[in-house]
């Protein structure tokens, strides 16, 4: 990979997102964006990069913004790990932010390339090529208005500084990961902290934390997955002080158990096949019993929204107890054998996949209706709380009757998109609210 060539991507893939990029909505634009600057760079890996124009395609599927920030956020970490690679917790860690480390580093390597090899090839055709638009390009648009809107739809409407913060943030990014072709990162250095921890002294808390956790699971067995029998026939038990009281403390058990599992799995001797027999042994039971409570917490969280009704923040969390219960199942599936150089990129691996299984869930939708279901059966629903939902819940809210509908709707609007913006949760808000009469709202 040469100087002249790193740039030439970069210029490519700046352009790219100065051109696709939607200005303001999250859309099409960034998926498209995505995988143009991916096939830019050659030589990924085939499976981060999928994840990478997955999350990024969120944008064309979900209007929730919380939702696609998540998402692009990870968007990045799956790309810079397509470029860098990775396969150790240490090594995932580095690759996930080897790109824009790359990128500053790529700027002296970049100008010292160019210095030496004197202007690129191409310069003079790009330059008369760029004068030659310039001149024909403002003639055409003014000889036909339908090439003018065409024009016109490929650029921003307000002109502003954000094509060129683009141009330069894409770019850069682009040559850091060109870069890193010629420097790359040793990610997975090898571990040089040593198995120091003999069975005597990891086996009795182990074993005590297995003990107290089977009689946690014996002894809830009535109130784990009792559900609504139990809140009924419990006194001065509500769903809210079930469900609440139990659930986050058993979230909390669960990522500290994770923690637990994973220092003992990495300093604890190894030395005879009693070790081995007794590490799998406990870490397992462990890891069995943590599912239980995985299980546990998720009840206890449905429990309590078919009571008070589902929100986002309800199903995101849910979510990320699923995850951890797939993360539980990875364990013991590494510990039968007790090789686990894969566990790292799993683990990874399906966190970015559930973020892309969230979208398709899309909780702003879904939490919308489910409260309309909630309604239909019981009569009760929070209005004001849905109408602070994004887009996405429209269709579902345009459901309600007209004196509820209207409040939930009343100060929606939702703007066309362009191709670079096009976005399906926004498309069906606008088709839901065509047509409809309004009447105002009855405070």
């Amino acid at each position: 990979m040469t100087p002249h060539r790193a740039l030439l991507i970069g210029a490519l893939a700046g352009t790219a997102a100065a051109a696709l990029l939607p200005p303001t909505e999250p859309g099409l634009g960034w998926a498209l964006t995505a995988a143009l600057v991916l096939a830019l760079l050659r030589h990924v890996r085939p499976g981060w990069a999928v994840l990478s124009v997955a999350l990024f395609g969120v944008g064309a599927v979900v209007a929730a913004g919380w939702l696609f920030a998540l998402c692009a956020a990870a968007g990045c970490a799956a790309a810079s790990l397509a470029v860098a690679g990775g396969r150790t917790a240490r090594g995932l860690l580095v690759g996930a932010g080897a790109v824009p480390v790359a990128a500053v580093r790529a700027v002296p390597w970049l100008a010292r390339g160019v210095r030496r090899a004197g202007t690129p090839p191409l310069t003079r055709p790009v330059l008369v090529t760029a004068g030659l638009l310039l001149v024909f390009v403002p003639l055409l648009a003014g000889a036909d208005a339908a090439f003018a809107d065409l024009l016109g739809s490929l650029a921003p409407d307000e002109p502003s500084g954000q094509p060129v913060v683009l141009f330069a943030v894409v770019g850069l990014g682009a040559v850091g990961a060109a870069h890193l072709r010629v420097s790359p990162v040793d990610a997975d250095e090898p571990s040089d902290l040593p198995r120091t921890v003999a069975r005597r002294d990891w086996a009795l808390p182990v074993g005590a934390l297995v003990l107290l956790f089977t009689a946690f699971v014996v002894v809830q067995v009535d109130t784990l997955f009792a559900g609504d029998e139990h809140v009924l026939v419990t006194p001065d038990l509500t769903y809210a002080d079930y469900a609440r009281s139990g659930f986050w403390q058993l979230l909390a058990v669960t990522v500290l158990t994770l923690g637990v599992i994973a220092v003992v799995a990495r300093f604890a001797h190894l030395d005879s096949p009693a070790d081995r027999r007794w590490l799998r042994g406990l870490l397992g039971a462990l890891s069995g019993l943590t599912l239980v409570i995985v299980a546990s917490a998720l009840a206890r969280m449905w429990l309590y929204q078919q009571a008070y009704g589902f929100t986002v923040a309800r199903v995101a969390v849910a979510g990320c107890e699923l995850w951890l219960g797939a993360v539980y199942l990875l364990v013991l599936a590494a510990g039968v054998r007790l090789r686990a150089g894969w566990l790292a990129r799993a683990v990874v691996g399906t966190g970015f996949a559930a973020l892309v299984g969230l979208a398709a869930l899309n909780p702003d939708r879904f939490a919308a209706e489910r409260n309309v279901e909630r309604y239909e059966a019981t009569g009760k629903i929070d209005v004001w709380y849905l109408a602070r939902l994004s887009d996405d819940a429209v269709p579902a809210l345009a459901g309600l009757p007209p004196e509820l509908r209207d409040c939930a709707l009343e100060f929606r609007r939702v703007e066309p998109d362009d191709w670079r913006s096009w976005n399906l949760g926004r498309q069906r808000a606008r088709e839901a609210l065509a047509g409809f009469s309004w009447n105002g709202c009855a405070r």
